[in-house]
C-alpha cells in the first residue's frame, strides 16, 4: 500500500471513517494494520494524521483521540488540567505489538493542558512526558502540551500552484534573507516585548519587498525551551513555538508572506534534541528515539541527543515531521542543520570516543540511508520545494540526485566560500595582495554542487561581532568594505542568504535577546549600506546573467584573476544571451586606479550600472558617469577593451549598451 503513505486524500478518509472503527467511544481508533505496519517498518510519512491529540467527535459526543509510541512502557495514561493531573484517571490501550498506545478521552477539547503519564517495564521507572507529537505547547519554562485544532483557511493557492514553482527554480533569483522571529525587532515602547506572529507578518512582509529579498530562512520555530538555543535545541517538533502565539497564528505569518510573493524556508533540526527530561529523551524509560551508547547518543559539542537513525520508527517520525512542516504549514523549503555531524560517526570525538560501522569506517550509514530517503520522500511530494543542507565537510554530491550516488539535497550552504571571504575581507589590504587565492581558490570547486553563498546568524556570534566591525580600516573604510564584501557575494555564481542586521551595518554582535539596532538607519552610513543591499537585490532579480546559470559553468568565467598586487579582480558574468553577459570589477584596495584597462567580450558602449561607490551609498563618489566605448584593443584574453576609473573599495558592475 505504497499510495497510502503518499495518498493524504486516502488518510483523511481513514481518519473520519477508520477501518477498524468499533462500536463505542472506548474502542475507537484512528490506526489501521495498514498504519502499523507502515510506522514499524519505517514508511509512514503522515504520522501527524494518527498520533498525537486529535479533537473528534465519536458516538455523537466530543472528544479527544490520544495515541503515542512507547513501546517499552507497562502503563501509559493521559493526565492533564481536565482530570487533575490524576495518573489513574485515563488509562490508554496498547495496540497490538506496535508500541503504540491509544485511547479517546470523552469531554476533553481544544485548549486542554495535558502530558503522558508512562510507567515502564525498565526498573519500575515513572516519569511525566510532553507529547512528541504535540501541535501547541505551554509557554516555556512550562512544559505541557495543548489539545489544538489549526485550522485555517489558506489564501496562497496562487502561490502553492504556480508562483512558489517558478520562485523556487534552480535558475531563478534566490536571495535570502535569514531572521531569528524574536529578536528582529521588538516592541521598545512596551517593554521589548517579542512580536506575535501576526505583528511580524505586516512589518517583516513590508520590510523583505522593500529590500527586494525573494525568501526569508527562520531560525528554528519548533518549540524550544531554552530561548537562548535560537531554536537549535528543540524539544516540540511539530509544533510551533507558543512564545509568539498558536499554529494558527504562525499559518497566518507564512500566508501573509505567500500574499506578498515571499518563499518561506525554515531551519529544521534532525541532527540532535534537547536533553530535557519532559521530552524525548529516554520517553518510555528506555532509549527509543537516541541511541543507549553515548559515544553514539550524546553529541559533544551541543550536549544534546543524537536521534537513532537505524531504528524504522523515528525514521517515520522524522520524515513525518518534515512533510507536516510543508503540508500543513506551507513551507517552501527546509535548511537542515548540521548535516555534517549526521554523516560522520567520529564527528567531534576523539579515537575511542565512537563506535564504528560495521565495515570498520566513520561514515554514519544508517544517517546517510535516512537522508536519501527523507529527500527522495520530499521531492516526489512537492518537487517544488528545496531542501537545503548546512554541510561544512567536503562530503561528495550533497546537492545531487540519489540516482546518481548523491545525498538528493537541491542545495547546500558553501561553508568554504565563507570562510575564505571572510578570512581575505578582515584583512587589513596592505596584506591582501599575498592572499587572493582566498577568493580565486572557489571557482575551482564552485560547481561541485548546488551551492548558496551565506553570511549567516553563524558568522555574528560567539565573540566573532558584527561584519562591520570585523572590517579592517577606519569608520569609512569599513563601511566601504562591508559594501564590498555583499557586492562581491551578489555577483559570485551561487544563490544568496544575509543574516538580519548585516544588511545595514549593525555595530554590535547580534543578542537574541534584544532587537536589531534599527535606530542606525539614522545615520548616513548605515542607510546607505541597506540601500546597496536594495539595489544589489534589485540588480541580482533582474539582471539574467546573475542567476539563470548559477550553478553551471557556463555561466562564469574569469577575465583576469592575477592582478594580485593591485588586489583587482575582472570575472564575467554570462547569461544565456551574449546581450545579458556583465563584467564586473573589484578593487579590493582603498586605492583609486585611473585608466585601468579592462577587457571585454564585445564592442560598443560598456556602461556602469552599478557602483558601490556611489555617494548614494555613503562611498566617494568616484564613478564613470559616462559609457565607455570598448577599443579594439585586446586585453585580458578578450578582443576588446576599456579604460576605466576604478573606485575605492569598490565592486563595479558594467553592462554592454
Amino acid at each position: 500500500m505504497f499510495l497510502f503513505q503518499l495518498d493524504r486524500a486516502f488518510i483523511k478518509v481513514t481518519k473520519q471513517v477508520p477501518v477498524n472503527k468499533k462500536k463505542s467511544s472506548q474502542d475507537f481508533s484512528l490506526l489501521t494494520d495498514e498504519d502499523l505496519h507502515l510506522f514499524n517498518e519505517g514508511n509512514h510519512f503522515c504520522l501527524y494524521e494518527k498520533l498525537g491529540a486529535h479533537c473528534m467527535k465519536v458516538d455523537g459526543g466530543s472528544g479527544v483521540y490520544f495515541a503515542v509510541w512507547a513501546p517499552n512502557a507497562e502503563k501509559v495514561h493521559v493526565i492533564g488540567d481536565f482530570n487533575g493531573w490524576n495518573r489513574r484517571a485515563h488509562p490508554l490501550n496498547p495496540k497490538q505489538q506496535s508500541g503504540i498506545w491509544e485511547g479517546f478521552l470523552p469531554g476533553v477539547k481544544k485548549g486542554d493542558i495535558y502530558k503522558y503519564y508512562i510507567q515502564s517495564k525498565h526498573h519500575g521507572i515513572k516519569t511525566e512526558k510532553a507529547d512528541p507529537f504535540s501541535f501547541y505547547s505551554e509557554v516555556s519554562p512550562k512544559s505541557g502540551s495543548i489539545v489544538w485544532d489549526s485550522s485555517y483557511q489558506w489564501q496562497d493557492d496562487n502561490w502553492v500552484s504556480r508562483e512558489r514553482q517558478r520562485l523556487n527554480s534552480l535558475n531563478s533569483a534566490i536571495s535570502i534573507y535569514e531572521v531569528h522571529l524574536g529578536s528582529w525587532m521588538r516592541r521598545s515602547n512596551e517593554g521589548g516585548r517579542m512580536l506575535t506572529y501576526r505583528e511580524l507578518a505586516f512589518k517583516l512582509a513590508d520590510y523583505v519587498l522593500e529590500m527586494g529579498f525573494t525568501h526569508v530562512e527562520f531560525l528554528p520555530v519548533m518549540e524550544h525551551p531554552f530561548y537562548g538555543s535560537w531554536g537549535y535545541q528543540c524539544t516540540g517538533y511539530f509544533a510551533p513555538t507558543s512564545r509568539h502565539g498558536s499554529p494558527v497564528d504562525f499559518m497566518a505569518l507564512v500566508d501573509h508572506l505567500h500574499e506578498n510573493g515571499i518563499g518561506v524556508i525554515l531551519d529544521w533540526v534532525p541532527s540532535h534534541f534537547a536533553t530535557d527530561n519532559y521530552a524525548l529523551e529516554c520517553f518510555d524509560g528506555t532509549h527509543i528515539y537516541e541511541h543507549a551508547d553515548d559515544r553514539q547518543g550524546l553529541h559533544p559539542d551541543w550536549g544534546s541527543y543524537i536521534f537513532n537513525y537505524g531504528r524504522n520508527e523515528v525514521v517515520s517520525f522524522l520524515i513525518s515531521n518534515a512533510l507536516y512542516w510543508l503540508d500543513v504549514f506551507h513551507a517552501d523549503g527546509l535548511r537542515v542543520d548540521a548535516v555534517a555531524s549526521m554523516l560522520y560517526l567520529d564527528y567531534s570525538r576523539k579515537q575511542g570516543e565512537w563506535v564504528p560501522n560495521v565495515h570498520g569506517g566513520r561514515e554514519n550509514l544508517e544517517a546517510l540511508a535516512f537522508l536519501r530517503k527523507l529527500n527522495e520522500t520530499v521531492y516526489k511530494k512537492h518537487p517544488d520545494v528545496h531542501m537545503m543542507a548546512e554541510e561544512s565537510t567536503d562530503w561528495p554530491m550533497v546537492s545531487k540526485p540519489t540516482y546518481q550516488g548523491g545525498l538528493g539535497f537541491g542545495m547546500k550552504w558553501d561553508m568554504g566560500w565563507m570562510n575564505d571571504t571572510l578570512d581575505y575581507m578582515q584583512k587589513d589590504p596592505i596584506y591582501r595582495s599575498h592572499h587572493l587565492d582566498r577568493l580565486t581558490f572557489r571557482m575551482i570547486y564552485a560547481y561541485h554542487e548546488n551551492f548558496i553563498l551565506p553570511l549567516s546568524h553563524d558568522e555574528v556570534v560567539h565573540g566573532k561581532g558584527s561584519l562591520l566591525g570585523r572590517m579592517p580600516g577606519d569608520d569609512w573604510q569599513k563601511f566601504a568594505n562591508l559594501r564590498l564584501l555583499f557586492g562581491y557575494m551578489f555577483t559570485q555564481p551561487g544563490k544568496k542568504l544575509l543574516f538580519m542586521g548585516c544588511e545595514f551595518g549593525q555595530w554590535s554582535e547580534w543578542n537574541h535577546e534584544k532587537s536589531l539596532d534599527w535606530h542606525l538607519l539614522e545615520h548616513s552610513p548605515h542607510k546607505g549600506v541597506q540601500l546597496w543591499v536594495k539595489h544589489l537585490n534589485q540588480l541580482y532579480r533582474t539582471e539574467r546573467a546573475l542567476y539563470e546559470n548559477d550553478f553551471s559553468p557556463d555561466g562564469f568565467e574569469w577575465i583576469d584573476c592575477n592582478d594580485s598586487e593591485n588586489c583587482i579582480l575582472v570575472m564575467l558574468r554570462k547569461g544565456n544571451l551574449p546581450e545579458d553577459n556583465l563584467v564586473i570589477i573589484l578593487n579590493f584596495t582603498p586605492v583609486p586606479r585611473e585608466g585601468y584597462r579592462v577587457g571585454v567580450p564585445h564592442d560598443g558602449n560598456w556602461k556602469e550600472i552599478l557602483n558601490s561607490d556611489s555617494k548614494i551609498f555613503f562611498g566617494s563618489g568616484l564613478e564613470n558617469k559616462s559609457s565607455c566605448v570598448a577599443e579594439s584593443t585586446k586585453w585580458h584574453g578578450q578582443p576588446y577593451s576599456v579604460c576605466l576609473t576604478l573606485s575605492p573599495l569598490s565592486v563595479i558592475v558594467l553592462k554592454n549598451e
